[in-house]
């Protein structure tokens, strides 16, 4: 069974860092671009920024400069570091894995991210 468990979320203040970790099942994390998105309150879920197992990055432009998406073959893991943080970056955190074409997507059980100002 595919499994994506995340963790590092909770409450920090504007300016903080938080650094998400997700540790996913290797037979999928080895052949996926893996992505973190959000969903804040009342909100769609959004893209956040996405790794290739090329370790070719992209992120949203909301993010961009203040957040790093990294990830470690050897643990099957992905990471998401987040600096300078917003109040608007308060949401539900998920981790997500994307085989190839004709592979089911993955989604963790998500994160909850609170930033207070």
């Amino acid at each position: 069974q595919v499994q994506l468990v995340e963790s590092g979320g909770g409450l920090v203040q504007a300016g903080g860092s938080l650094r998400l970790s997700c540790a996913a099942s290797r037979s999928v994390f080895s052949i996926s671009t893996m992505g973190w998105f959000r969903q804040a309150p009342g909100k769609q879920r959004e893209l956040v920024a996405t790794i290739t197992g090329g370790a070719t990055t992209s992120y949203a432009d909301s993010v961009k400069g203040r957040v790093t998406i990294s990830r470690d073959d050897a643990k099957s893991t992905v990471y998401l570091q987040m600096n300078s943080l917003l109040p608007e970056d308060t949401a539900v955190y998920y981790c997500h894995a994307r085989p190839p074409p004709g592979y089911e997507v993955y989604w963790g059980q998500g994160t909850q991210v609170t930033v207070s100002s």
